[in-house]
């Protein structure tokens, strides 16, 4: 059965790109409300962290749906044109990094994807989900499995996610309150992370201390994960996803794919 899919997979990858390249802009052109956008946000951790690895790469898909007055405009991504953002400075902790993001619209335009990178992205789907690491049989959206951290307790985790880096990723909505599913997964085998809704960027700020707020309930956040998938209610406009790691990266750049979708 595996070397049929191995063959069939090829040949899909093939006629999706070949049908792009003459039908693409009516197959993929959108009849709904829905918007797409998709960045990647790049972090260098500076000497004062103590991680043999000093890299993070943040795949992002954002998908929400727009205001009926919104409908009429047309804010289309131009992904093969856009210049990347300016490398900044930041701090957490005391300590410092600096971060790159590429291809964000912060909400204010829609991706429109190179047609070859959607049919590599379609059959990359495909294959996950052939080999059980994607749950979703539909190419648009990403539900990843459970997946705790064997490596080390959640005790441990607590104590080791308050010296680490966070990052912060915002929702996007013509809503005052919503509801969002989300998806988040890594590819560094020795970590787990934190992943919390909260109701906006300011808690990141107080991740460390006392203050920090969260939506508890059920759905909202996990710990100690390596995957993981759920579904935040009733959500502020100005809410996101953090995700945390601890200070402890090893000798690879770690990747992780961040997935949200706006439910209607």
């Amino acid at each position: 059965m595996k070397k049929i899919l191995y063959m069939i997979i090829p040949l899909l990858a093939f006629s999706i790109i070949f049908v792009n390249a003459f039908f693409g802009h009516l197959i993929f052109a959108s009849e709904t409300q829905e918007v797409l956008n998709k960045y990647s946000v790049y972090v260098h951790l500076l000497s004062e962290w103590k991680s043999d690895s000093k890299n993070i790469i943040f795949d992002v898909t954002n998908s929400w749906h727009k205001s009926d007055k919104d409908t009429m405009v047309n804010h289309v991504f131009d992904a093969e044109s856009k210049e990347y953002n300016v490398n900044q400075l930041h701090e957490i902790n005391g300590k410092s990094y600096v971060e790159l993001k590429h291809e964000f619209s912060d909400c204010q335009e829609e991706w429109q994807p190179m047609l070859y990178r959607k049919a590599v992205d379609t059959v990359r789907h495909e294959i996950e989900y052939v080999q059980g690491q994607q749950l979703s049989a539909d190419p648009s959206v990403s539900v990843y499995p459970d997946i705790e951290n064997k490596n080390y307790d959640s005790l441990q985790q607590q104590s080791k996610i308050r010296n680490g880096f966070t990052q912060f990723f915002p929702i996007c909505t013509s809503k005052n309150t919503t509801s969002y599913d989300y998806s988040v997964k890594t590819d560094n085998k020795d970590l787990g992370f934190d992943v919390y809704f909260i109701s906006s960027s300011l808690q990141r700020e107080h991740f460390t201390d006392s203050k920090f707020n969260y939506y508890g309930e059920s759905g909202c956040y996990g710990q100690n994960k390596q995957s993981y998938s759920g579904t935040c209610n009733n959500i502020g406009k100005n809410s996101g996803l953090l995700v945390a790691f601890p200070d402890d990266l090893k000798p690879w750049t770690t990747k992780v794919m961040i997935n949200l979708y706006e439910n209607d």
